[in-house]
């Protein structure tokens, strides 16, 4: 599997773009089949990656955190199985307190430092850091700046670093039986950090103050080339991705690997880049450009490629198409399907596909139709945590959050387990209300331009929304804080 983090579909040649330089992407359908109905489960970095892990959703019942002791996870239930797991990332967030227990159910693992504001080299002086464009405040960051230094040339990026070892793991056990390898770059996520290398495919004016960071808000730029650079930043990012999935591709074929090797290739979610005038992918509503996202998949077994597929799938899906392949039972938890006859045939494996953040509109597709339901009340509660490993993306929680633990009856997924029952703090009393609930006719408005009022659609998709959502036992005040009650 590989993995990349922030994958916009939009930009990739394979899905219609014509101006983005991405080869290695344009090879790769030739030698998958390319899925033009993957969606996202829960949003975003490690929620996603925890979906990756369970084939379940998990964002209705706790935000960012690490496994939990409940939890099924993909890798461990292979290594179980006598399938060898290796982890390859510069993606740092496994290394912090809310995600630091993924990557030991690997067998073995690898990391690569430097991304964003991964604490790695340290330096007491404050670097040399150029002048921002008016509220690019990330991009102040100074850790970012010091890690900058140390990656003075593209073969020295954590992304190489990362799939220098992804290689060596294949070429070393490229004719041993029963392993899995995970490659995971944090690229092309924000900063779009990247060398003239990669920047010199995207030629253009700009001569404004330094921007390849941009904070999740709505665009305030009034400079139009501003807002463009932004973008060849990020096509830069891409390409300098689609350089090293080549790298991929070609041991591939060095190897004869496709001969018994299957190959994924995917991304946790997307990111506006200035599309319905915002930036990021949490804050607002998580439009396709976020929830719409590349898939490509072969498999030995049945040979197929240069094909697409139109069934709906979703990120939970992976863990048990994995299993599958091994021929392992998947545990009964898992809400994912295998996607072997996805794949095979272009069977569907659902009718839908339920996606969303913890306490943000919490949205459903039929592929036609999407839905996005708000909450109905200004302060977005009830909503409350679930969960025995209370951390947040960098920390536990605070003192002042447990102040007030209560203990909830097991859900069926926790084996028995009470969980804690947390309420959530302020952070997630945000402008989630004033999005309000939104339909969409995405066969007539693939771009979500113009919300529509269509009541039979609408209490269709509510039924739909409902139901996925009881489904995933979710916790009655999720009904609640959306009206649905």
């Amino acid at each position: 599997m590989v993995m990349f983090d922030t994958l916009n579909r939009h930009f990739l040649p394979n899905y219609g773009c014509d101006w983005i330089h991405a080869p290695n992407f344009e090879r790769l359908s030739h030698k998958t089949v390319t899925f033009d109905n993957a969606w996202v489960g829960s949003m975003p970095c490690m929620p996603a990656r925890r979906d990756l892990h369970t084939g379940r959703l998990g964002f209705l019942h706790r935000s960012w955190g690490p496994i939990e002791p409940f939890d099924d996870s993909l890798p461990e239930i292979l290594k179980n199985n006598g399938v060898h797991t290796h982890l390859v990332t510069d993606h740092y967030h496994y290394f912090e307190e809310g995600g630091a227990n993924y990557h030991t159910r690997y067998s073995t693992w690898e990391f690569n430092r430097g991304q964003e504001w991964d604490p790695w080299k340290g330096e007491v002086k404050d670097p040399e850091k150029p002048e921002f464009y008016p509220g690019a405040e990330r991009q102040k960051n100074r850790q970012n700046w010091v890690n900058r230094k140390y990656m003075d040339k593209p073969e020295k990026q954590s992304i190489a670093n990362t799939f220098d070892h992804g290689l060596e793991f294949m070429r070393t056990n490229s004719e041993e039986d029963n392993w899995f390898l995970q490659i995971e770059t944090f690229d092309p996520h924000e900063p779009y950090f990247t060398h003239e290398k990669h920047k010199s495919l995207y030629p253009h004016e700009y001569e404004g103050k330094h921007i390849d960071w941009p904070e999740y808000r709505p665009v305030n730029e009034t400079d139009r080339k501003a807002i463009e650079h932004v973008r060849y930043e990020y096509a830069a990012d891409l390409s300098l991705c689609d350089e090293h999935l080549g790298r991929v591709l070609d041991l591939m074929d060095e190897l004869n690997l496709w001969e018994d090797t299957m190959l994924i290739v995917c991304t946790d979610h997307g990111f506006l880049l200035s599309e319905h005038d915002w930036w990021g992918k949490n804050r607002m509503p998580l439009y396709n450009e976020i929830a719409h996202i590349p898939l490509f998949m072969w498999d030995p077994r049945c040979e197929i490629k240069e094909e697409r597929r139109q069934s709906m799938v979703q990120f939970i899906d992976f863990s048990p198409t994995l299993l599958e392949y091994f021929e392992i039972e998947p545990p009964s938890n898992m809400m994912g399907k295998s996607l072997k006859g996805t794949l095979f045939s272009d069977t569907p494996v659902r009718e839908t596909a339920l996606f969303g953040v913890f306490g943000g509109q919490v949205n459903i597709t039929d592929g036609r139709w999407m839905y996005m339901r708000g909450p109905v009340t200004p302060k977005n509660t009830p909503l409350f945590q679930y969960t025995l490993m209370p951390t947040h993306l960098a920390h536990t929680f605070d003192v002042e959050e447990l102040q007030d633990i209560q203990l909830q009856e097991p859900f069926s997924f926790t084996k028995g387990c009470r969980t804690m029952k947390i309420a959530s703090g302020p952070v997630h009393d945000s402008i989630q209300h004033v999005f309000g609930t939104l339909l969409f006719d995405l066969e007539n408005d693939y771009e979500q331009s113009t919300p529509v009022e269509d009541e039979s659609a609408e209490q269709r998709m509510k039924d739909l929304l409902v139901t996925e959502m009881r489904r995933c036992e979710a916790p009655q005040e999720q009904f609640q804080r959306l009206g649905l009650q």
